[in-house]
């Protein structure tokens, strides 16, 4: 079975290494930046199983980088993860249908369950493997 993969976008050093260091030690492929820019283009080069997004970054926040990977990779699982929690942001994240929104600090091995879980129920939806399971 091949890894299962991750990206990590977070602002934060000490959160995108302790994920990193963490999913690692687990058998998964680990992608961190520190931007939405380079999250969309690391997007562009690889697929993903899940997306982990903090909402707190510079330049393009949480909620657009979001609405940016919806538009362009709908099927890609999204979690929020944020020291700001705000009723709005919960409201939007659940409009734009993320997977959950995880308040920072967060316990390493219950954010793992979710991800494992999200990840499982991905692999449970077959992708079309032809025109014929496109039209029907």
């Amino acid at each position: 079975m091949k890894p299962r993969s991750i990206l990590v976008v977070d602002d934060e050093l000490l959160i995108r290494d302790l994920l990193y260091d963490f999913f690692t030690e687990r058998d998964w492929h680990v992608s961190v930046c520190d931007t939405a820019d380079k999250a969309l283009e690391l997007l562009k080069n690889r697929r993903y199983e899940i997306a982990l997004v903090d909402l707190k970054m510079p330049e393009i926040d949480g909620i657009s980088l979001i609405k940016k990977i919806k538009a362009h990779h709908s099927d890609l699982p999204v979690v929020i993860i944020t020291g700001f929690p705000s009723v709005e942001t919960a409201i939007e994240g659940i409009r734009m249908k993320v997977e959950d929104y995880i308040v920072k600090p967060f316990n390493i091995n219950k954010l793992y369950k979710t991800i494992d879980a999200i990840a499982e129920q991905r692999l449970k939806v077959p992708e079309p493997t032809g025109i014929e399971d496109v039209i029907s």
